[in-house]
């Protein structure tokens, strides 16, 4: 059976609330950076170990009466509100519900039981497990439970979005200790101020790991300082400062203990429960996580096989989704002429979200294929440089964060120009706002990453709505971006800059504009393209001589169409 991934979920919605970028929120304003943060992090651990048996464990009570009827102070500091005794900030905390309901209806239970941790949970279904466990978590205290004969590890999250993974056997070599036991007992010395575990004062990592390889548990390391024994680390002021602390070194021991009989009342063999797609859908529906959950559910199908992955839409990760089409990108086929107007063809929105504002040097972070709000395939990709902060206060996705959930640039890059070529060869329309700036994007990375491709030769019809616009309505006053014309058109766009909404919007627009022009939406294919060949030039014409008339002598503006 595949192994049982065990989240620590309070320690990982904590982490991404406080290191995903909190930009993007929901249709009510609030950020779901956490939801993001945690959701992403799921379907990256059922790709890694390839199992969808995952639990989330939450904290029923982060401060339980058990604990601090032994220390009181035990994590007394973290206590934002002392009416309601929690830690979790109010942007969090409604956060949770959501997150709650999509893991839920994905099939991944919901594991908590009163009056006890997250940490109690885990260590339960630990003891109880008879397949492999994997614990996720950046929390430290959880390496007391590693354990090689029940095959129990733990996965921690580092830096630049890699993962350490840690067996018993990693032990000795990370801190010096050959079990959990004994690294329980370090923990003790060292001590843990977030948690207002005091330790040993003077006494760190390393001190506490000599003392216990040379005297071997906590017990005789207390023993030996009753006894006046002065080698092995023991200086006298060492052992007076163990022997001044026993008692509280003791104390901390036994808060640190985890349960192991708590009743989840959760069937281990049984999990996961049963993926509802359509309630994930629902659970979805106006929190502007689409990007995230299309991600989970992909992940989810292509570990279950379900018959409706070839529907679902594809995550960046999923090679299966673009790579059958990817003969077709070298062998362009003509693109259909006829006199069927374009609006009649199908149209499918297109958007890149990028590392810059300069073609030539931008790189893909995130893309986006739509067809309709419910039909949707997106991308992410490393894009193998740093990601701007500029550009991150737009999309808000991070270096860190594409690093870790990002395909290679140049899968990326193949993929999306397997899709242009087969949209080209069914005669599809590709529709997008100042879609210049995303082809050009397209050909400058096809050509660092893909040389092999002709790009150009695989566009298909092109649909600039920015273009169309403009030379619809010349004299209307105020900005062209995407937000501003979907309002003008009454088009909804929730989270713009995000690749999905964009082109959703832009698909909405395109529609708006047909109907707006019956000349416009009588044109074939190629007369659209034609026409806005035209009005890209004439437009650019005028801008430049409107720029040049204001003081700007030099200034050029680029008609090229449909690319820079």
């Amino acid at each position: 059976m595949k192994p049982l991934v065990l989240l620590d979920t309070p320690a990982l919605y904590y982490r991404a609330f406080y290191s995903v970028p909190d930009s993007i929120v929901n249709a009510d304003g609030h950020p779901v950076n956490a939801v993001r943060g945690v959701l992403d992090t799921v379907a990256q651990m059922v790709r890694r170990f390839d199992t969808n048996r995952v639990i989330a464990t939450m904290d029923a009570d982060w401060r339980p009466a058990f604990r601090t009827a032994i220390m009181p102070e035990y994590k007394a500091a973290r206590v934002k509100d002392e009416e309601a005794g929690t830690e979790i900030p109010p942007e969090l905390a409604v956060q949770l519900p959501i997150m709650n309901r999509v893991l839920t209806a994905a099939g991944i239970p919901i594991a908590e039981v009163a009056g006890t941790e997250a940490d109690d949970v885990i260590a339960t279904m630990a003891a109880q497990s008879t397949t492999p466990v994997v614990i996720v978590s950046p929390d430290r205290d959880l390496l007391a439970l590693l354990d090689s004969a029940a095959q129990v590890s733990v996965l921690r999250p580092r830096k630049g979005g890699e993962w350490e993974a840690l067996t018993q056997a990693d032990l000795s070599n990370a801190y010096g200790v050959p079990d959990g036991t004994r690294y329980r007992e370090l923990a003790a010395l060292r001590g843990d101020p977030s948690d207002g575990l005091p330790g040993a004062p003077g006494i760190g990592e390393k001190t506490a790991a000599t003392l216990l390889e040379n005297f071997g548990s906590l017990e005789s390391i207390i023993k030996a300082a009753k006894a006046g024994v002065k080698t092995g680390g023991l200086s006298p002021k060492r052992a007076a400062t163990i022997i001044e602390v026993e008692e509280t070194l003791y104390k901390t021991l036994e808060v640190m203990r985890c349960l192991t009989d708590v009743d989840h009342g959760i069937d281990l063999l049984s999990v996961p429960n049963g993926f509802d797609r359509a309630a994930v859908d629902d659970a979805a529906e106006g929190q502007n996580i689409r990007r995230s959950v299309d991600n989970l559910k992909a992940a989810l199908e292509s570990v279950s096989g379900s018959a409706g992955r070839a529907a679902a839409p594809a995550a960046p990760q999923d090679n299966a989704r673009a790579s059958t089409r990817s003969n077709k990108a070298a062998e362009p086929a003509p693109r259909p002429a006829g006199s069927a107007s374009w609006d009649q063809s199908r149209l499918v929105g297109f958007d890149l979200e990028t590392t810059g504002v300069e073609p030539a040097t931008a790189r893909i972070v995130t893309a986006a294929f739509v067809d309709s709000a419910t039909q949707v395939r997106t991308w992410l990709a490393d894009p193998g440089i740093e990601i701007p902060e500029s550009a991150r206060a737009v999309h808000g996705i991070t270096t860190e964060f594409a690093q870790a959930n990002g395909a290679a640039a140049a899968q990326v890059v193949g993929e999306l120009c397997a899709e242009f070529a087969a949209l080209r060869e069914e005669g599809a329309v590709i529709v997008g706002h100042n879609v210049v700036y995303d082809l050009s994007v397209m050909a400058a990375e096809a050509s660092r990453h893909r040389p092999d491709i002709d790009f150009p030769s695989i566009i298909p019809t092109i649909v600039d709505t920015f273009v169309v616009d403009k030379h619809i309505d010349p004299y209307r006053k105020g900005k062209r971006t995407l937000i501003e014309t979907a309002k003008t058109y009454r088009i909804e766009l929730l989270d713009a800059h995000d690749a999905a909404a964009d082109a959703l919007a832009a698909l909405d627009i395109s529609r708006a504009l047909a109907e707006k022009s019956t000349e416009i939406s009588a044109m074939s294919n190629d007369e659209i393209m034609a026409a806005q060949a035209d009005w890209k030039r004439s437009q650019a014409a005028g801008l430049q001589a409107w720029l040049r008339k204001k003081g700007n002598a030099e200034a050029v503006v680029d008609g090229s169409w449909p690319m820079s």
